[in-house]
Formats: structure tokens, sequence, C-alpha cells
């Protein structure tokens, strides 16, 4: 039997039941279908498709039709998880107006459920815009990749007391601005389990400790699949990248002593009809 689609309600009665929420990135139908085979409650199409998919050295470069394109492809395989797009660079940081037009493109030709946007207290007027739009937003504090230059490079966050600070108040206002859950990344473990004990929307987590409400990883990082980084706080569940060279050595090895295709992965034709054309060569 078919089961039921997650929605924001199921996840919020998550918390309350203090039972931890899976999410996991997808950018393709395939890993979105296995994904959602595997009984995955998020799943999050990120502008980490820069980095791990389109090659960049950050997420800068991606485009809103990257995030379209992408994220129908991964509506298309998740049948019961529910899907968040990223809003890339600068597709909420110029005016209200356009950060709800972008959100609802999102939504409206993806089929995502909601948007996740980087940025504490000084996004809080685009998230009340969005929300009252009708679309769900996802907060992300703490690090946040597309100010990684601003940052000074992919760091450990909230740190220090006023850099804690700062993050505990962004959480706060992202709460009352609306969102229905936040993403916490690179930020020590006790700030994190803080932020989740005095906010009342789930939070995930990445790099963040294990007392968040949730744990999101990038796919491509924790099976090992072209990449070569492994940040401290991924586990690598898998080396498939390592298979799958293996398998294509082998193919290549086949191709070249003429064992692949052998005769059961070849088509046959009738030796009549082959002496006739051979007869008309």
């Amino acid at each position: 039997m078919e089961q039921k689609a997650i929605t924001t309600h199921d996840l919020k009665q998550l918390k309350a039941k203090k039972e931890p929420i899976t999410m996991v990135t997808a950018y393709d139908y395939p890993t979105a279908k296995l994904i959602d085979e595997s009984g995955i409650e998020m799943i999050l199409v990120g502008d980490s498709l820069g980095m791990v998919v389109l090659g960049y050295d950050t997420t800068i470069p991606v485009t809103l039709e990257d995030m379209i394109h992408h994220g129908k492809a991964v509506v298309r395989g998740a049948k019961r998880a529910f899907v968040v797009v990223d809003m890339p660079f600068l597709t909420y940081h110029l005016g209200i107006k356009k950060a709800v037009y972008h959100a609802g493109r999102i939504i409206q030709e993806t089929g995502a459920k909601a948007v996740k946007i980087e940025g504490g207290k000084e996004i809080v007027p685009v998230i009340q815009a969005i929300t009252q739009a009708g679309i769900p937003v996802v907060g992300h504090i703490g690090l946040t990749p597309q100010s990684v230059h601003q940052l000074g490079g992919f760091k450990v966050q909230g740190k220090t007391k006023e850099d804690a600070l700062k993050i505990i108040e962004d959480a706060k206002a992202l709460e009352a601005a609306g969102v229905f859950s936040i993403v916490l990344e690179a930020i020590p473990h006790d700030l994190a389990k803080l932020i989740t004990e005095t906010v009342s929307v789930p939070t995930i987590g990445i790099g963040a400790g294990n007392a968040c409400d949730g744990q999101v990883l990038v796919f491509h990082d924790m099976i090992q699949y072209g990449l070569d980084r492994s940040p401290k706080f991924v586990k690598i569940y898998g080396q498939i990248g390592e298979m799958i060279k293996r398998s294509i050595s082998q193919y290549k090895e086949e191709v070249k002593k003429r064992s692949f295709p052998a005769k059961e992965h070849t088509f046959s034709i009738q030796e009549s009809v082959l002496e006739q054309l051979y007869g008309k060569v």
C-alpha cells in the first residue's frame, strides 16, 4: 500500500515525539527514488549541487534555473518524502517582491513542498513575505555556504560568546518569522542543543551534533560518490565511487579483449538471411 506523503505537520510531530528526522540531498530522479524508498522523511535539493554535481568550488554560481531543473527531477522521484529546494545566491537579496516571485517559481515549477533560505535576522522580512504567500520556509544558520567568502571559508561558526549569541538570536528571529524548520550547519554540539531546546520548530543538523531534531547529509559525501573531500562531520556509509571505477575499468578491459559483448548480450539473425545479405554486398 502506498504510504502517505510527509507534511510539515508530520515533521513537527516528530519533534514533539523526540523522534529524529532524517534528511538527505538529491539532485536527480534515480537518487530521489532510492532515498524515498529508503524511508527518509525529507529530501533537500541543495545548491550544493553546484559543488557535487556541476563541479564548482562554491555554491555561488548556482542559478535559479539550475535549482528548478534539478528540483523537477527530484520531485518526480519522491512519492513520500518532503522535498525542499534551496533558493540560490541572489534570488532573495534583491527585494521582497523578487524573493516571493522566485520562491513561487520554485514551488510552482518543481512541485516541491518548501524552499530553504540562508541567513538570520537580516532576512526576516523576506521569510515573512514568502510564508504569507503560502510557501513553507526552512531557515539555515551557522555556516551559510552562500556567504563563504564573507565568513572567511568553510569554518565552524558560533565558537565565541558573541557569535553564539548571534546564532541563538537568529534562530529565535527565524522562528518568529514563520519558518517551520531550521538547518544548523557547522556549529558546536552544545550550542545546537541549546537552540533545539529553545525553539519550537524542528532543527536539522549538519555538523552540529546529535542533539538536533534531525540530521542531513549530502548524498555524494556519505557514499563517497565522485568526491575526494570528506568533511569532519560526514560519516561515510559506502564507497560507491570506488565501486563505480572498478566496474568501468572492468568494462574497459573486457571491451579491449572483445570478451564483451558476449553471446548472451548479442542478437542473432537467421543463417539463410545472412547468406542473402552477403550475396548483396
